[in-house]
């Protein structure tokens, strides 16, 4: 018997992380949306007959949605940013819920409701940084949820080193279910992850080359033990959080954030697009379009595939159950 496809719009797609997860369960992916025309380029050239909108979330209607997809989705995914609620943004409002309602970036996370509440799938899940659901936030999520006729609200947080992505990633997932999926029966290390890897500028696989090192900062990386960062910056509160940290080949690796470069565990040089990108769990065939800056921010800011396919799992079943009662 044939499995029932259900379908789907991602909104803050980025590079398609999130969506890509979905599509490895057998959903049908209509439509991605981001502002950004990297972000657009890569992920209309990694799922060839979707349609993709580069706009603000905030000039967008549901009608427009509609009509260009010719159906209602089964399901809404979407990854708000999240620089007004994470700590290592030093300039986070410092009232939980001013970063929500006050923050213009911030308020995206509304929007993202009002489309949901238009729209009316029959799952959501928003990702974010746990920061989202710090203090009285929690307390506004559901209510701006339960005022678009959603009144369950579940906060899902997962770590995506307990789903076969091979970096530390905490993250919540907002949704209308509670999302618990099965974990992996082991954790993939930084050496298991870039294992067959060729040498960077080979001709495959694509994003694999070489980033260009000043002469003094390769003499200062040179230095670098596993585990050490060359620098450190200013998060909120303060707070010094590492950057540019050689890796344990025989750990899991640190978060993969926008910001972040790593150096290689045994080589004195900053891993490739496409190493990090294997950190984060995606397959070598999923090619990021753009400046390399870019490259590297795409991947940084997506939600690692393994953790959406895990994720994806349960939705799905959830939506079989539904159907089937």
């Amino acid at each position: 018997m044939k499995r029932k496809s259900y379908s789907l719009v991602d909104l803050f797609s980025g590079a398609g992380g999130f969506s890509l997860g979905f599509h490895m369960v057998g959903f049908k992916i209509l439509l991605g949306i981001d502002n950004l025309p990297a972000a657009g380029r890569t992920y209309k050239f990694n799922f060839r007959n979707v349609y993709f909108l580069v706009e603000d979330i905030k000039d967008i209607h549901s009608n427009e949605i509609l009509d260009l997809i010719g159906e209602k989705p089964d399901v809404i995914i979407g990854s708000p940013p999240c620089e007004p609620f994470t700590p290592a943004n030093p300039k986070r409002k410092k009232d939980p819920l001013d970063r929500l309602y006050t923050d213009p970036i911030g308020t995206l996370v509304l929007h993202f409701a009002r489309i949901v509440g238009e729209i009316r799938p029959k799952v959501w899940v928003m990702e974010n940084v746990p920061g989202i659901i710090e203090g009285p936030l929690k307390d506004a999520l559901k209510k701006e949820f339960k005022r678009i006729d959603y009144p369950e609200v579940y906060f899902n947080v997962l770590k995506a080193e307990d789903y076969c992505t091979p970096s530390r990633r905490t993250r919540v997932f907002v949704s209308n279910i509670r999302i618990r999926p099965e974990k992996c029966d082991r954790k993939i290390t930084v050496e298991q992850a870039l294992d067959g890897l060729p040498e960077p500028n080979s001709y495959e696989p694509p994003n694999h080359s070489y980033s260009s090192i000043s002469e003094r900062k390769l003499k200062r990386i040179r230095r670098l033990r596993k585990g050490e960062a060359l620098i450190y910056y200013e998060g909120a509160g303060r707070r010094k959080l590492p950057n540019l940290i050689r890796l344990k080949p025989d750990s899991v690796a640190p978060t993969v954030l926008g910001s972040s470069r790593f150096i290689h565990p045994f080589e004195d040089r900053f891993l490739t697009v496409r190493e990090q990108a294997r950190l984060m769990g995606y397959p070598d065939k999923h090619v990021f379009i753009g400046g390399k800056e870019e490259q590297y921010n795409m991947v940084g800011e997506s939600v690692p595939p393994p953790l959406s396919k895990a994720i994806a799992r349960v939705v799905y079943k959830y939506l079989d159950l539904k159907q089937n009662d």
